[in-house]
């Protein structure tokens, strides 16, 4: 990590880039909530990869991070966010913390956020660097995400940021009515799609958003922790 002042110096060297990627990869990809554009626009991208990755850090890819690890592309960031359909009031528990960069983005559209990351190392990174750049609303857990977080729980949206063969059972009964959950289903071998459930008088709502990629999901209610990822 850099320090404090190294970061404060090289932050308007991305800006630039931040506002070209708001345009020309997720406006013109059909992210059109005005929140979400707002906040992908706050947050800076570059201080959640790794300073060999920096300069990409506005490519519309994914990266890697520490522990075999990526940080999800721009635009799936900001579709998820989207589909959570958040106005700001909301308690919302992500799946997979990874760097803290889809957290850091939900702390602007939500009003708290639970993030659960199954590695301790990637855990405590994500832990220390939202708190220096001062999302104060993001609590970070060490856990299996398959399980959710009942201590926390319910919640207004659940997003999980990789792939199950199906909806882990927990989520369920840890989401609020009319929450949503959004998540990647499917295998390598049937293909993935983004999926939106939403809970109505007891019953979940189905809706297809989209094919996507995604790391699998390890856990008790995901796949097995000796899968390859």
């Amino acid at each position: 990590m850099s320090s404090d002042s190294e970061y404060l110096q090289s932050n308007d060297n991305f800006v630039t880039a931040r506002q070209t990627m708001i345009e020309q990869q997720l406006r013109k990809r059909d992210i059109t909530d005005p929140r979400v554009l707002e906040a992908i626009g706050r947050v800076p991208r570059e201080y959640f990869v790794s300073p060999e990755s920096q300069r990409f850090a506005y490519n519309d890819s994914a990266l890697p991070i520490d522990c075999h690890q990526t940080i999800s592309q721009p635009y799936t960031v900001a579709f998820m966010c989207a589909a959570a359909k958040l106005t700001g009031k909301e308690t919302v528990l992500e799946i997979g913390t990874g760097s803290g960069y889809g957290a850091a983005v939900l702390s602007h559209l939500a009003s708290v956020v639970h993030t659960v990351e199954r590695i301790p190392e990637l855990a405590i990174q994500a832990t220390e660097r939202l708190q220096r750049l001062g999302y104060d609303n993001v609590h970070v857990y060490t856990d299996d995400g398959t399980l959710g977080l009942p201590q926390a729980a319910p919640f207004d949206a659940i997003i999980v940021t990789a792939a199950a063969e199906q909806l882990p059972e927990p989520y369920l009964a840890q989401l609020k009515e009319k929450g949503r959950i959004i998540i990647p289903l499917g295998s390598d071998s049937t293909g993935q799609r983004m999926y939106r459930f939403t809970l109505r008088n007891g019953n979940l709502a189905e809706e297809v958003l989209g094919a996507f990629v995604f790391v699998p999901l390890i856990g008790k209610f995901g796949h097995p922790s000796d899968r390859p990822e």
